[in-house]
């Protein structure tokens, strides 16, 4: 588990943090694919990654691997 405790992440950028190049920063600055990229690679070893966040309290990323 990875968690923070800033804002909280709003329910419609959830949804599109693990597309590649997706950024919340304004046009012309750099985007990243950490996201989408540990997202592919956890799937590939048939793992998961849940993200639960609370606005105002902060997010978690839960990750499970299978061995």
């Amino acid at each position: 588990m990875v968690s923070d405790n800033g804002y909280g992440t709003p329910q419609n950028i959830i949804d599109k943090i693990f597309q590649p190049f997706f950024t919340t920063k304004p046009t012309g600055e750099r985007t990243g694919l950490g996201l989408s990229l540990s997202y592919d690679i956890i799937k590939a070893d048939d793992g998961e990654i849940k993200v639960e966040t609370k606005e105002g309290e902060g997010t978690e990323f839960l990750i499970q691997l299978q061995f």
